[in-house]
């Protein structure tokens, strides 16, 4: 094998390992796991969630049911324990219908407010059930546990030293879509309440 032709097939390697990552950037818990723990423990790593170009929540109902109670990514509290926790996007999602809401759907745009830079980032919460009339909590910071999934630990969130200001947005099937926003004062890493 000849020197270009080496090069191009490391090329060629280098392209498919980055597409292969780019697609792990929407993909979260196991779909095996229990409507009743949402998550799962063999969620991706923080390496593989990365920012996308645009929201892909393509749902256009326009029934009620769906609202986020709270959003939160400091000053977090544990919605059971009522105990402080470190800091995260923490979002309790209401479902006021009859039914269980499924297919769960979170998309979220971060936005630095000095430098105006933003990022998005999207993930079907696998294993997410919504109960009637009932709420669950769900967390992105990369712990191994039913309700958490993955975050960016590069993201402007965890990086920049402004405020970071977070739309958020929240789909489930045949409900429409609910939205919320949370902000992140200006300092990074977690600070004493």
């Amino acid at each position: 094998m000849n020197r270009r032709t080496m090069s191009l097939t490391a090329a060629g390697l280098v392209l498919i390992a980055g597409s292969l990552a780019g697609c792990s950037a929407i993909t979260s818990g196991s779909p095996d796991s229990p409507s009743s723990a949402p998550g799962s423990s063999t969620a991706p790593t923080a390496a593989q969630v990365l920012p996308i170009a645009s929201d892909p929540i393509t749902n256009t109902s326009t029934a009620a049911g769906l609202s986020i109670n709270s959003a939160a990514v400091e000053d977090n509290v544990d919605p059971v324990t009522k105990k402080a926790i470190d800091d995260r996007l923490q979002i309790t999602l209401a479902n006021a219908t009859s039914a269980p809401l499924t297919n769960v759907e979170i998309y979220y745009e971060m936005t630095d407010v000095t430098t105006k830079q933003t990022e998005g980032y999207y993930m079907a919460l696998d294993g997410v059930t919504v109960p009637s009339n009932g709420q669950s909590t769900v967390y992105f910071d990369n712990e191994p546990a039913p309700g958490h999934f993955p975050e960016n630990k590069f993201s402007l969130y965890r990086s920049s030293v402004n405020q970071v200001d977070f739309a958020i947005e929240a789909s489930a099937d045949g409900v429409k879509i609910a939205t919320a926003t949370a902000s992140k004062g200006a300092g990074t890493g977690e600070q004493a309440d």
